[in-house]
């Protein structure tokens, strides 16, 4: 898997558009390899632990991964002109992280569950934050450069996955060392309200781009 340095790397250089597409999909390419193993991850702790924090998380990086394949198929396509159904097909998967998380931290909080405490989950969700931020503004400069307004939202929602991250693990933290088994599912509450704002955000975005099929 590729080091997330390569978002120093493409946002620092001076490049051509060229490079500058190699750049952003080299992006994507760290950011689907690291989302791959971490839904392995996340899935082991989450069975482990019975963390419905952490089963949310690996939902939100499989929709990560989505939103990689959507930006990366936008640029090869070799006449990029689906800039409307890249953002709405984003937006779309957005809405959905929100629709599970609230279904989800409403059923547990209902059943009562008692996760147990994660230390894998714990370390994989702090470097995880790192990773994201880092990715997600090697793709924000990156897209500006190339005025490219799906890399440019993409780079939110690696944002949010970052976000998603830090508001699990303190989750999962007190969980493991206060007790506060309620915690684990509340965390997950944290990412619902940015989630709804950039579906609908890169929804509109979608339904504002012209003159494309």
């Amino acid at each position: 898997m590729n080091n997330p340095d390569t978002a120093n790397v493409c946002a620092a250089s001076n490049q051509s558009r060229a490079g500058l597409l190699r750049c952003g999909l080299n992006l994507e390419y760290v950011t689907l390899g690291w989302n791959v193993v971490g839904v392995v991850v996340v899935a082991v702790a989450a069975l482990q632990a019975g963390s419905v924090a952490l089963a949310g998380f690996g939902l939100d990086s499989l929709i990560e991964i989505f939103a990689s394949v959507v930006v990366v198929w936008h640029l090869t396509e070799s006449k990029r002109h689906n800039e409307k159904l890249a953002l709405r097909l984003i937006g779309v998967a957005f809405l959905a992280l929100a629709a599970y998380v609230i279904v989800q931290t409403v059923y547990i909080l209902i059943a009562g569950g008692r996760p147990a405490p994660s230390v894998l989950g714990i370390v994989w969700l702090a470097v995880t934050v790192l990773a994201m931020l880092l990715l997600a503004w090697g793709k924000k400069v990156t897209g500006r450069q190339l005025d490219n307004p799906v890399l440019t939202a993409e780079s939110r929602v690696t944002v949010i996955d970052a976000y998603l991250a830090g508001a699990v693990l303190v989750g999962v933290a007190l969980n493991a060392l206060l007790g506060w088994w309620w915690a684990d599912p509340l965390s997950g509450l944290v990412i619902v309200y940015y989630a709804i704002t950039e579906g609908m955000a890169h929804w509109r975005e979608g339904s504002n781009v012209t003159g494309q099929q």
